[in-house]
């Protein structure tokens, strides 16, 4: 399933046309951006702002792989032939 998602500012203009353009389309449905606000936002403020202000948290990315074993790897014994 694709979904062509429409702002909500440009549904009045864009939805009736795409909607006829992809009628044919099984596979596609036109829908309109109904979000109030961004929830990633702290404050729920509808825009993201561009610029974060100086001492606001920030999303931090961990890396969840296994921790390696500390230390060297032992020499691996010679395979007699």
């Amino acid at each position: 399933m694709i979904y062509c998602v429409v702002p909500k500012p440009l549904a009045d203009e864009l939805y009736p046309k795409l909607v006829e353009h992809y009628q044919h389309e099984d596979n596609v449905t036109v829908i309109v951006d109904r979000r109030e606000f961004d929830r990633r936002a702290r404050q729920g403020s509808s825009v993201a702002k561009a610029s974060a202000p100086e001492g606001s948290p920030r999303r931090v990315i961990r890396d969840r792989r296994r921790a390696r074993v500390a230390g060297d790897m032992p020499p691996l014994a010679r395979a007699s032939s």
